[in-house]
């Protein structure tokens, strides 16, 4: 039914159209050539016959026929390469549309990535862990010292730092769970908003 309303064609069915014709083109133009060698053959045993039996006249009319015969072959042979190359460049513009659909892809889900991520309160959320980070520090400073005055023992730094380094650890795995959580947020909000 299609055919009666005159629906219009894909590009890819163009070019899959096209294609066929070239390729049924070449296959006509190699028969004909073909064809024409057969004729050839013949002909050049005909002069043969033609130059025995003293028929020269006959002989150079039939050579001129070969002459024409071969321009045509070679005629043959030049219009089937430019239909090749017409043919390699419709291939060439398939690949071109084909990549650039890819990309037109890539570029629409680099967009979505970009409207999710909320640079403001990914900061926020940076300065308030540097802040909160600072304020552990100072107080694990002042329980230090508190301890140490209790105790009456002094702590080397390489054993203060190597102390704090499981809470510093676990203060950015805390970050890296809240930037995560705000990511899939505004994920969620946008697939909702579409």
């Amino acid at each position: 039914m299609e055919w009666l309303f005159g629906r219009k064609k894909t590009p890819e069915e163009m070019m899959k159209e096209n294609q066929r014709l070239l390729r049924r083109a070449m296959r006509d133009l190699d028969r004909e050539r073909q064809s024409l060698e057969r004729q050839e053959k013949k002909t050049m045993m005909d002069i043969k016959k033609a130059a025995r039996a003293g028929q020269v006249d006959a002989a150079k009319i039939m050579a001129k026929d070969v002459v024409r015969t071969r321009r045509f072959q070679k005629k043959m042979i030049m219009m089937k390469t430019q239909i090749q190359a017409v043919s390699l460049k419709i291939q060439t513009l398939k690949a071109t549309n084909s990549m650039a659909k890819a990309m037109s892809g890539v570029t629409k889900a680099m967009a979505r990535m970009n409207k999710t991520m909320n640079i403001p309160a990914l900061q926020k959320i940076m300065a308030e862990f540097e802040k909160q980070s600072e304020v552990m520090d100072m107080k694990q400073e002042m329980m230090d010292d508190a301890v140490d005055d209790v105790m009456g023992e002094e702590e080397d730094d390489e054993e203060r730092s190597s102390t704090l380094a499981p809470a510093e650890h676990c203060a950015s795995r805390l970050l890296i769970t809240a930037a995560s959580a705000l990511h899939k947020r505004h994920a969620r909000a946008i697939g909702e908003a579409e």
